[in-house]
């Protein structure tokens, strides 16, 4: 109800200011009362964080986000991939997990290493409530009450206080990410004692992480002052995803970029062009139609016909079947998650898969995906990435023939796209910028901060 009425009263301020301005302030008043009525009918207003962690939880789990004592091989960490020097992505089209060697974009495989098969996903802004789909295919969903769809099924761990905390679980028993292959040794040259545990056994991935971590006598402490109810022989995997969750939330909601300012009432926190870009994006060019409410994302599945690059993901590589191969459905085909957008100008590459390295051609791409994935030239990417950027023409029909593929085409000029890149800028947040302003001194295992 409070939202309704701020962006009514937006409207109509506006449109009373319109008598009242000179020629010159005419124009941007008209702007924003257009806009005003597009963000009143689409129920956007401006966000509040509604999870709120403790101190003492957010100060372990920024430990752990950046302590390489969480991969197999003690070389890579959370935040190797979520870097807040590269938009808590790491610069790259497809990730380097475990084996590699250095830090976002300049990051190199590790020899006989294969690239993670889909962009590392952005964390900003997931400090409300509203989030229940995680990944991009969606293969962790769910809320407190209901329940969580996960990969781990019935082992799911106990206790876990939001949808980011069992996305936590997953990527330290990911081979590629960061668990490791069978046999491989540590930075030391030690074995890595969980690279031998078997597929499809996460509790004991999760079990033999929490022996190394409570053998760190700072990590004792850390836990204990996050959760002093809970007996240290009573602590698990998910007490760790729940501070790392924490750490992610309270660190990166940030919500001072000038579209923020502009929801809560400043009018004059875009500019003239960037307000333009507002109106395309809730109107002409309907991104509101998958970019929809205050988390610009309808946490949705859509195939939008991006082209296919990199390994691919599971029985189907080099072809990653998206939301297919959690659904079971045809229908599904190629389909992945919405992205949230706030900040998506310092996120790239772009795309589930990181096939586009400018903001300009992902925005051409989604407004007529057909003729882009046609017209698509994987040169722009890394050299061992470079290749058929396409399916076959059967699986190609197949997949377009589902009813979510959005086919539609949008034309836009060169300065309504001009107009639009300048709006996607304004979701930036101002302290997303200063990403160096995040990096802790030292972590508690004494490894290099962040992995090699």
């Amino acid at each position: 109800m409070y939202k309704r009425f701020f962006l009514a009263s937006i409207y109509l301020v506006s449109a009373m200011l319109i008598t009242s301005c000179t020629a010159s302030d005419r124009t941007a008043r008209n702007l924003d009362a257009e806009l005003a009525a597009l963000l009143y009918d689409a129920q956007v207003g401006a966000l509040e964080m509604d999870i709120k962690p403790s101190p003492e939880k957010i100060a372990l789990g920024e430990m752990l986000f950046w302590d390489p004592e969480l991969s197999g091989n003690r070389d890579t960490a959370c935040v190797t991939c979520h870097h807040p020097l590269f938009g808590t992505g790491d610069g790259l089209s497809l990730p380097v997990g475990t084996g590699g060697r250095g830090v976002g974009s300049d990051r190199q495989l590790g020899v006989d290493r294969e690239f993670v098969a889909r962009n590392a996903t952005p964390i900003y802004n997931l400090g409300f409530s509203e989030w229940e789909t995680m990944f991009w295919d969606g293969r962790v969903a769910g809320a407190l009450i209901e329940g969580y769809e996960n990969p781990a099924s019935d082992d799911l761990l106990p206790d876990l206080e939001n949808a980011v905390a069992v996305q936590a679980l997953f990527p330290v028993t990911s081979r590629d990410e960061m668990l490791g292959d069978r046999g491989d040794v540590d930075i030391f040259g030690q074995p890595n004692e969980l690279s031998w545990i078997r597929d499809f056994y996460p509790e004991q991935v999760w079990s033999g992480l929490m022996l190394r971590l409570m053998a760190i006598p700072e990590y004792v402490q850390l836990f204990h002052a996050a959760y002093p109810e809970t007996n240290l022989n009573a602590l698990g995997f998910q007490h760790a995803a729940n501070a790392i969750a924490a750490y992610e939330i309270a660190t990166f909601t940030l919500l001072d970029s000038p579209w923020d300012r502009y929801l809560s009432g400043d009018l004059a926190a875009l500019s003239k062009d960037e307000k333009r870009g507002a109106l395309l994006f809730y109107g002409k060019a309907a991104c509101v139609d998958c970019h929809a409410g205050d988390l610009m994302t309808d946490q949705d599945f859509h195939n939008l016909a991006i082209p296919h690059i990199g390994p691919g993901k599971g029985r189907e590589a080099p072809l990653d079947y998206g939301r297919a191969n959690e659904t079971g459905d045809d229908c599904d085909l190629f389909a992945f998650r919405t992205p949230p957008l706030r900040n998506a100008a310092i996120t790239g590459p772009w795309m589930h898969n990181g096939s586009y390295i400018n903001l300009r051609d992902a925005v051409v791409h989604m407004l007529n995906p057909l003729a882009a994935l046609q017209d698509y030239q994987p040169d722009q990417l890394d050299p061992e990435l470079q290749g058929p950027a396409m399916a076959d023409q059967n699986t190609i029909d197949a997949a377009f023939a589902c009813p979510d593929i959005y086919t539609g085409a949008v034309a836009l000029t060169e300065q309504e796209l001009d107009d639009m890149i300048a709006f996607l800028n304004a979701l930036t947040s101002i302290s997303a910028l200063d990403g160096a302003s995040f990096i802790p001194e030292r972590v508690p295992s004494g490894l290099p901060v962040g992995g090699y």
